[in-house]
């Protein structure tokens, strides 16, 4: 498929250039691979290929554009020429792009839009992006339940959606949403039989102002095709799509890796390589400095130890070991905690029975570990200088049992930061990797030394 795709940007290339044949080449192919293959011409080529379509699919198409592109091509062409293709968009994407308009903007392209289209995009345009109402679309079809099923398929004929149906939505007078019938329903029941009888009454929906997380996830558990979204009084004012809902999921995804790894989460809509090199700094500058500070403990605990250090050298030689050993294994509980919570499999009123199976698990984890340090430490070591009083199988084992309750401490420490995070209302994924690195490196240096210190002085 990628391969097809490739050699059909290469030979829309060559008829951009020759200008011969464009027409039936752009409708042979998907949309979203004309898309794909329009996005890196000057506005001009664009919109020389988009005049040779219809205005469905020339808004079908911009409508699966960057939105960085979206918003060059808008600003390098007149409002009137462009809002034929504004017009035909998707209704939510039409939205997000209204959205990420100027009030200048705004102002200069609604003269030119009809006046259905203009009350549309206002409305969608004023739910928060991160509900429901900020993802959903208008292109749906209802029907009313005192219909026969002949006038059903008339109404749906007649329809102006731009979106392929797979349900027909069923409301009453005011528009209040009473069930749902599929396309097939309709056309394989006898055109006499009334509505009210073949629909639907148990359904899935969401709230305008419900979180689009939440939303996504309830297309997610039903495998739905798309979601009705209603408002207060039960009415039905929209549909969140699964490609929608995917999006959505895609994002949320995106953000808590990138709190994940110590990255601030931010506003823009540009991928890896349209984002600056100073836009990448700002993201990441935030949590690595405040962490190098706090990086100044793990100095202070090792200045503080110089002399036992320079008495065992070899205790030297395997701080890094019992760091980063503690390091992997805080991060891997912080990351199956936080999953957990964020597929709701976990809630914080189980958070003794995570601790008390994560340090289970860490026992376990401890004992083979532990044992893989203490032969590494006597097959790495076994020529090194030690002080005569000292016994290096001795030693071996001090080390090896202090990074066993490294480990211990790093599991529970890793498994209990996302919960306390959550527990004040907070997003779990801030408390992942570097923050538990970090902290783990404290406690770990606590721990190695306290050990040392009872053991061998």
């Amino acid at each position: 498929m990628e391969t097809n795709v490739k050699n059909g940007v290469n030979k829309f290339k060559e008829l951009v250039a020759n200008q011969g044949e464009l027409t039936e080449f752009l409708e042979k192919y998907p949309t979203v691979e004309v898309a794909e293959m329009i996005e890196d011409l000057d506005t001009g080529d664009m919109l020389h290929c988009l005049d040779l379509l219809p205005p469905e699919r020339q808004g079908a198409i911009f409508s699966e554009l960057q939105m960085t592109r979206q918003l060059s091509f808008f600003q390098q062409v007149s409002k009137k020429r462009f809002a034929p293709i504004f017009e035909h968009m998707y209704s939510d994407h039409r939205a997000d792009l209204f959205q990420h308009f100027t009030q200048q903007e705004k102002t200069a392209i609604l003269p030119f839009l009809s006046g259905e289209v203009r009350e549309n995009v206002i409305h969608l345009s004023a739910y928060d992006p991160e509900t429901a109402g900020g993802i959903m679309s208008t292109d749906f079809t209802a029907i009313r339940e005192d219909l026969s099923c002949r006038q059903a398929i008339e109404q749906i004929r007649s329809s102006s959606t731009k979106n392929l149906i797979y349900y027909v939505y069923v409301v009453d007078e005011n528009m209040r949403l009473l069930g749902f019938a599929s396309l097939k329903d309709i056309i394989m029941a006898d055109p006499s039989t009334m509505v009210r009888e073949i629909y639907h009454r148990e359904f899935a929906y969401s709230m305008v102002e419900e979180d689009r997380e939440e939303v996504a996830k309830k297309v997610e558990k039903y495998d739905l095709v798309a979601i009705p979204v209603l408002n207060s009084e039960n009415q039905l004012i929209g549909l969140v799509h699964h490609d929608d809902a995917l999006e959505v999921i895609r994002a949320e995804h995106t953000e808590d890796m990138e709190k994940f790894m110590g990255i601030v989460p931010g506003d823009e809509i540009l991928d890896y390589n349209q984002t600056s090199t100073f836009g990448h700094f700002r993201k990441r500058v935030v949590w690595l400095s405040l962490l190098a500070v706090l990086g100044v403990i793990s100095g202070i605990i090792i200045h503080s130890f110089e002399e036992t250090l320079a008495t065992l050298i070899i205790l030297a030689m395997y701080i890094p070991m019992v760091a980063d050993t503690g390091g992997n294994a805080g991060s891997q509980a912080a990351t199956v905690v936080i999953r957990a919570l964020a597929l709701g499999q976990l809630k914080l009123a189980d958070w003794l029975r995570i601790i008390w199976k994560e340090a289970r698990i860490a026992f376990l984890l401890a004992i083979v570990l532990g044992i893989i340090a203490y032969g590494k430490v006597l097959w790495l070591s076994w020529n090194t200088h030690i002080p005569p009083e000292y016994d290096l199988f001795f030693l071996a084992f001090g080390i090896s049992l202090a990074l066993s309750f490294q480990v211990i401490t790093s599991t529970v420490v890793g498994a209990c930061l996302p919960l306390v995070v959550k527990r004040f209302g907070g997003d779990p994924a801030v408390a992942a990797s570097p923050a538990i690195t970090t902290t783990v490196d404290i406690t770990g240096l606590l721990i190695y030394f306290g050990i040392a210190m009872m053991l061998f002085f």
